[in-house]
């Protein structure tokens, strides 16, 4: 069984974390995601216009490549949290410029011997990719694909053809962190997407609170959150793993339990 079959269960929702490389110390923090209930690792890869995020998060990046974060030291990272952390899915996101600047198949090779399970590359999209997706696959790497409210029935099999690991459904149409969508329209489309794929549906965008990751446990198999870590990073600095834990906690507390508090 590959480590995404493990983290996603039939019977209970997935916590999914992201945080930004290089931002604090990267290790301690995806530590105390771990130790906190984190079932996947989202590791967010810097870089200088992350169209798709909203303020916390390009600040986070803007932060990291002040530090000087470079491509090979997410490679560095990503090989330590495996050594670390040999169970828990890994997952680099990030945007098409730093993955395929030397080469899809350069990028491939590293991310598997790094011990990365998924790629989420935000701005590629699938009618536009006939490198590194299939680089990614001939490596054992899942490339992840993005689906939308607006993505509709005639693409919908673009998107998820050659998609593995899971299927992250941006839940608005708009930047990260800034705004939730509605539980019913969640609901209707994580429906909608169940009967085209058999892959792993996870929910992301706007969730920042315990009760809002609990009301979309109950209708997914996943729930991503990311602006409200990054926010952490950024007000604590190196005092954030203990704060992060605990954050983390009270999600997975949700997360876990939701289906059982629906019944």
């Amino acid at each position: 069984m590959t480590r995404f079959q493990t983290a996603f269960s039939p019977t209970r929702s997935a916590l999914v974390c992201f945080i930004t490389a290089g931002d604090g110390d990267t290790a301690a923090n995806l530590d105390a995601l771990v130790e906190g209930g984190a079932d996947v690792i989202e590791l967010g890869m810097p870089f200088t216009d992350p169209m798709a995020d909203g303020p916390a998060i390009q600040a986070a990046n803007l932060r990291s490549l002040a530090a000087g974060t470079k491509t090979k030291d997410i490679f560095a990272i990503a090989t330590a949290f495996r050594a670390r952390h040999p169970n828990v899915p890994l997952v680099l996101m990030g945007y098409a410029n730093p993955m395929v600047r030397r080469g899809p198949e350069w990028f491939a090779v590293e991310a598997e011997k790094a011990g990365v399970d998924g790629v989420i590359c935000v701005d590629l999209a699938p009618e536009e990719d006939p490198d590194l997706g299939p680089n990614l696959r001939a490596h054992g790497i899942s490339p992840i694909r993005l689906a939308t409210p607006t993505t509709d029935a005639r693409r919908l099999p673009t998107v998820l053809d050659g998609s593995s690991g899971f299927l992250y459904y941006v839940s608005v149409a708009g930047i990260t962190g800034k705004q939730q969508a509605a539980l019913a329209s969640i609901e209707e489309n994580v429906a909608r997407i169940k009967q085209s794929s058999d892959l792993p549906i996870v929910v992301g965008f706007g969730v920042r609170t315990p009760e809002q990751a609990e009301q979309i446990a109950r209708v997914a198999d996943g729930v991503v959150v990311g602006s409200a870590f990054v926010e952490i990073v950024g007000k604590y600095g190196n005092d954030a793993p203990e704060y992060l834990r605990e954050y983390t906690a009270s999600l997975a507390k949700a997360v876990h339990n939701a289906r059982e508090t629906a019944a």
